[in-house]
């Protein structure tokens, strides 16, 4: 796997993603609240690499991916389209950005228990649609350079690891994270438009980069 599909683990937890996480370590029992999330990002995101990879073997059996510097290579082009959307989607946010309202769903966490937490990270993975077009990209490279799921599991172990720093962060600095995760977590979902616009970007630039 290209080396470059790394960095994808920060768009993959950019966004609500990342607010949810910073939640879930403000709730009443965090440990065992934010470990069950992080399984369920876990879980979610090797079955989707899995699932994007099978995807893109079956497209390359129909269209051939062409070779990691084939910029006419249908992955590629997949690639670029991919692009498109995402800058669509930025600029989306930038304009709807005082109107934007915070998910009924990422309010109900601050009472989530360990099952809700563990659904939250299955479904924040495999139904965000920025998420869903990185784990494509990731399969993707997966069939262009012809190598297994197994090839990924650098990404899915990153992904897992910024899911879990709010709660490293909390196990850390103790009374301190305490004290500040509720401000972050205030900020983050006043601020949501400004994380998916640089999650946007981010994964844009990755993309483009040669």
């Amino acid at each position: 796997m290209d080396l470059r599909i790394l960095p994808l683990a920060v768009t993959m937890m950019a966004g609500p993603q990342i607010v949810a996480a910073v939640i879930l370590v403000t709730t009443a029992r965090p440990v065992r609240v934010c470990l069950a999330f992080v399984l369920g990002v876990a879980v979610a995101t090797a079955a989707g690499v899995a699932i994007a990879r099978g995807l893109c073997a079956l497209l390359g059996q129909a269209v051939s991916p062409g070779s990691p510097s084939d910029r006419g290579s249908a992955a590629t082009v997949f690639q670029l389209v991919l692009v498109g959307l995402l800058a669509l989607v930025a600029v989306k946010n930038y304009v709807r950005r005082r109107t934007v309202e915070i998910p009924k769903w990422l309010g109900s966490l601050m009472e989530a228990g360990p099952g809700k937490a563990l659904m939250s990270g299955l479904l924040v993975i495999l139904l965000m649609p920025s998420d869903i077009a990185v784990m494509l990209t990731v399969g993707a490279n997966l069939e262009q350079h012809q190598v297994g799921w197994t090839a990924a599991l650098p990404f899915i172990a990153a992904t897992v690891l910024i899911a879990a720093l709010p709660l490293l962060v909390y196990l850390l600095f103790g009374d301190r994270a305490r004290r500040a995760m509720p401000r972050v977590r205030a900020w983050l979902m006043t601020h949501s438009w400004a994380v998916n616009i640089a999650a946007c970007l981010i994964f844009i630039v990755l993309i483009l980069t040669p």
